[in-house]
């Protein structure tokens, strides 16, 4: 196992079943959580094959079953594994996952093989966590997919982020210089932090841009794409009062539909996008 794959594995074992907290724990998760179901309900349906990738501990495996899907769950992370079985049998969703294995996402395809599922779900971000390699690992993804098949996934936004962690990137300037932010502002990698500080989260971000460069290599057609958390960014407070007073399902139709403005998408904590597998320019 390489040192960045070792890496990535370790967090999500430290991390244990606060990953299951980090979409219900605040109103910004649970309007990112909603974002990222709303994607999955408009293109899962009954009885689909899918494979999901990164699936930690079973938020959307959860949905996903709920859809009808037969999935077949993967992780990085024994511990997150486990945890996934615990909350899907839990919620009463167990009879619907096909199989449930170790995967480091860059071998999916000589695992499992190509033209294997109708779906392919990599939410809450598989490709930020492969760094240079995410072009050639969502290719191999789309290959997994069968021919008018679809790729559902999330990458973490190097914009969005930036806005939403600024207090962050200001007290790591201090403590690791601007050049560092630089670097970071340019590439979106976060690695450099890491080699100062090794229990660092260290990831990729993108821009719009990358991602759109990424799906055309692979001929696919882009189907749709969102921010998630872009109105939902700014205040708080001010958020927890909306799902206070009633007015929730109405920001989050607003949400969803502003989100998926071109404008937007660099403009969340994470960017949502589906291509569909098609023959004509497939890879």
């Amino acid at each position: 196992m390489s040192d960045s794959v070792e890496r990535v594995r370790r967090h999500f074992e430290d991390v244990a079943d606060a990953e299951w907290d980090r979409l219900s724990a605040t109103p910004r998760g649970r309007v990112s959580f909603e974002l990222h179901r709303r994607v999955l309900a408009g293109f899962i349906e009954p009885d689909m094959r899918v494979l999901e990738v990164g699936a930690g501990p079973g938020r959307f495996t959860i949905e996903l079953a709920r859809l009808g899907a037969q999935v077949t769950v993967t992780d990085v992370s024994e511990t997150q594994l486990a945890l996934n079985e615990r909350h899907v049998r839990d919620a009463e969703c167990e009879d619907r996952v096909a199989a449930r294995f170790v995967l480091d996402v860059r071998e999916t395809a000589a695992r499992v093989g190509t033209d294997a599922f109708d779906a392919i779900v990599a939410y809450g971000g598989p490709l930020s966590y492969v760094f240079d390699d995410a072009e050639v690992v969502f290719a191999q993804l789309t290959r997994v997919a069968r021919f008018g098949g679809f790729v559902l996934a999330s990458v973490m936004s190097l914009p969005g982020s930036v806005r939403f962690f600024l207090p962050v990137m200001l007290r790591e300037m201090g403590e690791y210089g601007r050049s560092v932010y630089d670097h970071i502002l340019a590439t979106g990698d976060l690695r450099e932090i890491g080699k100062a500080d090794p229990n660092s989260h260290t990831c990729r971000m993108f821009r719009w841009c990358e991602i759109d460069a990424m799906v055309a290599a692979t001929g696919c057609m882009l189907r749709t794409a969102s921010a998630s958390n872009w109105m939902s960014l700014g205040d708080q407070d001010a958020l927890a009062q909306l799902e206070h007073d009633d007015l929730w399902n109405w920001f989050l139709d607003w949400e969803v539909r502003l989100c998926r403005e071109p404008g937007a998408l660099d403009g969340g904590t994470h960017t949502i996008f589906v291509v569909e597998r098609t023959l004509k320019g497939a890879p």
